[in-house]
């Protein structure tokens, strides 16, 4: 295995989430290689899940990663990724159904349109979002840890990252405003791409459901990755100055590559979080 190669999938997750490179200060990569092997193996699978258009490309690229990991425990895996997770232990001790659900359900998922509403949304991106919390919470904290707190943050991450796109995706089935929301706010699909009274009025009611969740989620139970507690805390804390904000998106979007004092406050705690937990 080229550390050239499994570098470059850890800085495909970093340019994705470049927060994280502030929370690598306080999660060790040798010591802990495979919290960090999971991270960019859930950006790899979302990537696929996501990132690629067309449905029977993403099928088949999910399809290779479910007879991977269906025979990682056996083999010790063709990937980068997969070889430093089959190299520790608690890899074998998780099920096997553990690694594959989150494929299946990126493939479940492929070819969903827009949401009614906003319950709708995060019922429908929980499906993915809650394998791959179910996956990494067994993995930091044992198969006795509950993923609801994770799932329910995962979810709002990616609603609020699909937020980020609204431009870009405007052509695609899946929106990030449910179909409720452009019906009230009188938007097209052609008017997401453009700046607009109506698009920024939806973009903060969108926002202002995000932070009502976040704050629910919160008293959640189960723990957090300091991968997720960073993406939880950095999370609500931009959507919080964003849904005040004149121009909402253009908040967003400069926040999400911040990577400040308050950012390292923010790891700090997340870590500090999962270090209470584990000692």
């Amino acid at each position: 295995m080229s550390d050239a190669a499994l570098q470059s999938y850890i800085d495909k997750w970093l340019a994705v989430q470049p927060q994280q490179r502030v929370a690598l200060a306080f999660v060790d990569q040798k010591t802990y290689p495979g919290h960090i092997a999971l991270a960019a193996l859930e950006q790899e699978w979302l990537a696929a899940a996501y990132g690629i258009r067309e449905p029977q490309v993403a099928a088949t690229k999910l399809n290779w990663w479910a007879e991977e990991l269906s025979g990682a425990a056996a083999s010790g895996g063709r990937h980068p990724l997969t070889q430093v997770l089959f190299d520790d232990e608690r890899a074998h001790v998780l099920p096997a159904d553990r690694w594959v659900a989150p494929v299946l359900a990126g493939m479940a998922q492929l070819e969903e349109g827009t949401a009614a509403d906003f319950p709708s949304q995060v019922a429908a991106a929980s499906q993915l979002h809650g394998a791959i919390a179910s996956l990494e919470t067994a993995w930091w904290y044992g198969e006795q840890a509950s993923p609801e707190r994770a799932t329910r943050v995962a979810t709002l991450s990616h609603l609020l990252y699909s937020l980020l796109r609204l431009e870009e995706d405007a052509e695609r089935d899946r929106l990030a405003l449910p179909m409720a929301r452009l019906a009230r706010h009188s938007l097209s699909r052609q008017q997401l791409r453009t700046a607009s009274a109506q698009r920024e009025e939806a973009i903060r009611a969108q926002l202002d459901d995000l932070h009502a969740a976040w704050r629910e989620a919160d008293r959640l139970p189960g723990p957090l990755s300091a991968f997720r507690g960073l993406e939880s805390r950095h999370g609500a804390a931009l959507v919080s100055r964003a849904r005040k904000a004149a121009d909402p998106l253009d908040v967003l979007r400069k926040g999400q590559a911040r990577q400040g004092p308050g950012v390292v406050w923010q790891a700090w705690q997340a870590a500090r979080a999962w270090r209470k937990r584990v000692d």
